[in-house]
């Protein structure tokens, strides 16, 4: 049975099951990875990611997706469509982390347009957000290279938030 739900040049993304939390960790246990984040995770967070991610595939029919290496079926991170609420609204958000070994190498850009154009064609969304720290200058490229755009900085779980934006219609238009 083939569990991959997008496949593109040189990734595969899959659903997250339990025993990818070693390889996760490698990921998310990294402080420079998790720099904006609270901390780095340790094995029960990890835990936690991976069974919250399995409770939106569950309840949304998307979450994050195990990021896998196509040539070597390597985990190597996590990307793909959160329900997340902002401000009041519903929104679907492109998220992703890639291992730090690994920067550099459009990974997160591949795998991000990847989920852009699942979100738009298989789940028909009307518009997609990444919601990213403003000091993290590498995720917001990430966001800008696929299209989408800054549309305001907000006060989200207790940090500022750039809210980056692409709407199904520019695409149409493209």
């Amino acid at each position: 049975m083939n569990d991959t739900v997008i496949e593109t040049e040189r990734l595969q993304l899959r659903q997250m099951t339990p025993g990818d939390v070693p390889a996760l960790l490698g990921v998310f246990g990294d402080p420079e990875v998790m720099r904006y984040y609270p901390a780095p995770f340790d094995e029960a967070r990890m835990q936690a990611w991976v069974d919250w991610n399995r409770r939106s595939y569950a309840a949304h029919g998307h979450g994050l997706w195990a990021l896998i290496l196509r040539d070597t079926g390597e985990l190597v991170g996590d990307c793909g469509l959160v329900s997340q609420q902002v401000e009041g609204v519903q929104e679907v958000e492109i998220g992703y982390h890639v291992r730090r070994d690994l920067w550099g190498q459009g990974m997160a850009t591949e795998a991000a347009l990847g989920c852009l154009n699942y979100g738009f064609t298989t789940l028909g969304c009307r518009r997609l957000v990444s919601l990213i720290h403003p000091l993290n200058v590498a995720s917001r490229r990430v966001a800008e290279k696929i299209g989408m755009t800054l549309r305001r900085e907000v006060e989200w779980k207790n940090k500022p938030t750039c809210v980056y934006v692409i709407e199904r219609s520019a695409i149409l238009r493209r």
